[in-house]
C-alpha cells in the first residue's frame, strides 16, 4: 500500500474516532453544574461534581483497558479487523449514550461511556499501522500528521456539540454514530488485508500474556512509564478541568466551551503540521523543553485572570503538539522491536490511566477549588520535564535504537 494512502487511512480513523470521544467535553460541565436537579446530576443524592468526576473517569477507564489489549490483539490478528470491530462498537456505544441522556439514566450513561472508551482504545492500532510500514523521518512526520488528525477530531467534536445542542442534547451523539460508521467503511476500503499471524495463541492467551503492560518488565520502560504518566497527568488535568474552570470563572456555557476548545485544537492542529520537522539529534532534550512550556501554560490558567487564562488555554496547544510528535516517534524507534502495537498501546494506556487518576483526584479537589487540580497538573508536568532532561543525559540512553536492558 502506498505510504500516502496508508497515512491517510490512519489519520481518518483517528479523526473520526476522536470526534466522538470529544463530544461530551462541552456538554457535561453545564449539565452537572446546573442548579436544577435531575436524575443525572443528583444520582443517589451524591454531589454533582463527584458525579461529574466519575463521568469523566469512566470513559478513560474503558480506553485504558482497550488500549492495553487492542494493540497486542492487532499484532496477533491484524490491524484491519480490529479497527473495523472497534469502529462499529464505538458507534453502538454512542447510540446507547444518547438513549441514557433521553432517559436521564446515570448508570446507563456510565456503562455506555465505558463501552465507548473500550472501543476507542484503537488509537494504538492506528499508530501501529503507521509504525509497521514507515521508517525514519517519514515515520516522524506521519506521527505528527496523525496527531494533527487527532487534534482536528478534538476540534470538530466540541464544535459540533456546541453547534447542534440547540436541536437536542442527544443530537451530537447521533452524529458521532454516523461518523464512526463512516470510519468503518473507510477502514474496509483503504486498509489492506494482512496475512494472518502464524502464531496459534487464542485471543484470550493474547489478553493474558501479550498485553502492553508486559513491556514493563524492562527497566527503561518502567522509567518511561513514570515520566510519561507524570506528563500526561498534567495534560489530562488540564483537558478535563479547564471547561469547568471556564464555567466557574468566566461563566461560559456549552457553546463558549466549544469555541474555546475549537481555538485550542486549531492551534494544536496547525502546530502538529510543523512538529514533525522539529526532531533533530536530541529528541529527549526537545521533549523536556516542550513539557516544561506545557506545564507553564497550565499553571498560568490556574493563577492568572480569566483573560490571560483563556489565552494560555489556546497557547497550550503548541508545546503539547510538539511533545506528542517527538515522544511517540522516539519510542517507536527505540522500542519497536518489542512490537509496535504493544508499544503504542503502552503509551495510550498511560494516557488513559492519567485520565482516570486526574478525574478522580479532580472530583475531590474541585469541591475545594477547581484551580487546585490545575496546579497539581502543572507540577506533575514540570517534574516530567526535569526527569526527561535527566534521563536523556544518562549513559544508557546513548545505546542504539532497539537495545535495552531487561
Amino acid at each position: 500500500m502506498p505510504s500516502t494512502l496508508l497515512i491517510l487511512a490512519a489519520c481518518l480513523v483517528a479523526f473520526f474516532s476522536t470526534v466522538g470521544a470529544a463530544l461530551p467535553y462541552p456538554i457535561l460541565p453545564p449539565l452537572f453544574a446546573a442548579d436544577a436537579a435531575n436524575n443525572l446530576n443528583h444520582f443517589l443524592g451524591l454531589p454533582p461534581k463527584l458525579l461529574f468526576g466519575v463521568a469523566l473517569a469512566i470513559n478513560p477507564l474503558g480506553l485504558l483497558i482497550g488500549s492495553t489489549l487492542l494493540g497486542p490483539l492487532s499484532d496477533r490478528y491484524g490491524r484491519r479487523p480490529v479497527l473495523l470491530i472497534t469502529a462499529v462498537g464505538a458507534a453502538a456505544g454512542h447510540a446507547i449514550t444518547a438513549v441514557s441522556l433521553l432517559t436521564q439514566s446515570y448508570p446507563l450513561f456510565i456503562v455506555a461511556r465505558f463501552a465507548t472508551g473500550l472501543m476507542e482504545g484503537n488509537g494504538s492500532v492506528a499508530r501501529a499501522l503507521l509504525a509497521d510500514q514507515l521508517q525514519g523521518a517519514l515515520r516522524v512526520r506521519a506521527f505528527s500528521w496523525l496527531n494533527g488528525a487527532l487534534y482536528m477530531g478534538w476540534l470538530a467534536g466540541p464544535l459540533l456539540a456546541g453547534l447542534t445542542l440547540h436541536w437536542g442534547v442527544t443530537v451530537p451523539f447521533w452524529v458521532a454514530v454516523v461518523a464512526l460508521l463512516v470510519t468503518a467503511v473507510i477502514v474496509w476500503v483503504a486498509v489492506p488485508r494482512q496475512i494472518t499471524s502464524t502464531l496459534t495463541s487464542s485471543w484470550w492467551q493474547v489478553v493474558q500474556h501479550q498485553h502492553a503492560l508486559k513491556l514493563l518488565k524492562h527497566t527503561e520502560l518502567r522509567t518511561l512509564l513514570a515520566i510519561q504518566l507524570a506528563f500526561t497527568c498534567g495534560v489530562t488535568a488540564f483537558y478535563e478541568f479547564y471547561p469547568l474552570w471556564l464555567v466557574e470563572v468566566s461563566r461560559f456555557d456549552a457553546q463558549g466551551i466549544a469555541w474555546t476548545t475549537a481555538g485550542l485544537c486549531a492551534v494544536m492542529t496547525l502546530a502538529s503540521v510543523y512538529a514533525g520537522r522539529a526532531v533533530r539529534q536530541h529528541p529527549l532534550r526537545q521533549a523536556a523543553w516542550f513539557a516544561a512550556v506545557s506545564a507553564a501554560c497550565i499553571a498560568t490558567v490556574a493563577l492568572s485572570s480569566p483573560t490571560v487564562g483563556l489565552f494560555a488555554i489556546v497557547v497550550f496547544g503548541i508545546p503539547n503538539a510538539f511533545y506528542n510528535a517527538v515522544m511517540p516517534a522516539w519510542c517507536s524507534e527505540r522500542y519497536g522491536h518489542l512490537g509496535q502495537g504493544a508499544v503504542m498501546g503502552l503509551l495510550t494506556t498511560i494516557f488513559c490511566l492519567a485520565n482516570i487518576l486526574m478525574a478522580l483526584l479532580g472530583s475531590v479537589l474541585t469541591l475545594i477549588d477547581t484551580r487546585l487540580i490545575l496546579l497539581v497538573g502543572a507540577g506533575l508536568s514540570a517534574w516530567a520535564a526535569w526527569r526527561i532532561r535527566q534521563w536523556g543525559q544518562e549513559p544508557d540512553m546513548a545505546l542504539q535504537p532497539g537495545t535495552m536492558h531487561p
